[in-house]
């Protein structure tokens, strides 16, 4: 059973996004009044309260934060196509770096596992990863312009340095860094959905990605390595993605987020119909007749 148990209040305007600090008990959130907050668990079980109100960072709409894996830094994507990093020290916040190079709205930021890039995608189709070469300091390593249209979503592996972005063009784009040359491209198009993918998320092994679009359905995607007993091609022995199950009718209007649990393998899916939904996989059913119910 899960039920509402808090209803928090604060922003002005739309609330974008919330992210869990790596070690709990705190969370932050973004919104259209171009602010972030930090909340914090009270003892006792009452409701979160706001710690504190980070408002000089960005001039318009926060779209999207994340934390780093280490809990020092926070990074927020805006609407005024700018990147902010905000270092905590002695739980007081700063925006020490403002990252600058996308040409429009910054809709989506992601940390690696280890912390040491940072992901940032934009309407103006590209995908950046930044590197961080010391404290405070952040070099570009990478432009990417594999999309055709506005990227909407980037995602790390939950292990490795492979990064997964969702598009208005209706693909997920793959990239890796190559280790000839240490420059970054794309090795994967996952080709499936009709519409808009608006969101992706790697599950706890990597080894599958799930991804929600304007077409109303959630698509699972699978990893097939070369050699692999399936016989499943993998040109120039690169690790080949393919749809493995579909869940449809489910959803009366587009979905705009999903978030795979690394824990409990549960599945969450944020729609336009107003609804959250969860579903559970039932490890009986074979992948290809869809195991994944409500």
């Amino acid at each position: 059973m899960i039920k509402l148990v808090h209803t928090l209040e604060g922003h002005k305007g739309r609330v974008w996004g919330v992210a869990w600090h790596p070690k709990g008990g705190t969370f932050a959130s973004c919104g259209e009044d171009k602010t972030i907050r930090i909340w914090s668990q009270s003892s006792g079980g009452g409701a979160p309260t706001t710690k504190t109100i980070l408002s000089d960072g960005h001039k318009r709409t926060i779209r999207h934060i994340s934390w780093s894996p280490c809990g020092k830094y926070l990074a927020s994507g805006s609407f005024d196509a700018t990147t902010a990093i905000w270092s905590a020290v002695s739980n007081e916040f700063e925006c020490n770096v403002t990252l600058e190079g996308h040409d429009n709205e910054v809709k989506s930021v992601s940390w690696n596992k280890a912390g040491n890039l940072l992901a940032t995608c934009s309407r103006d189709k590209s995908v950046w990863i930044w590197e961080v070469t010391g404290d405070d300091e952040f070099d570009c390593a990478a432009v990417m312009n594999s999309h055709s249209q506005d990227v909407k979503k980037v995602c790390w592996h939950p292990t490795e340095d492979l990064l997964a972005s969702a598009s208005y063009d209706n693909t997920i784009k793959i990239y890796r860094e190559n280790t000839l040359d240490s420059d970054w491209e794309c090795i994967n198009t996952l080709a499936s959905h009709d519409s808009t993918v608006w969101s992706i998320d790697f599950d706890a092994t990597g080894q599958r990605i799930v991804s929600c679009s304007d077409d109303r359905t959630i698509k699972i995607w699978q990893v097939y390595p070369p050699g692999n007993e399936e016989g499943i091609a993998t040109p120039d022995n690169i690790p080949a993605w393919k749809c493995v199950c579909t869940i449809s009718g489910e959803h009366s209007r587009a979905v705009y987020d999903v978030s795979w649990d690394k824990n409990t393998g549960l599945i969450a899916t944020a729609c336009g119909d107003d609804t959250i939904r969860i579903f559970k996989e039932d490890m009986k059913i074979p992948l290809k007749t869809n195991p994944f119910s409500i």
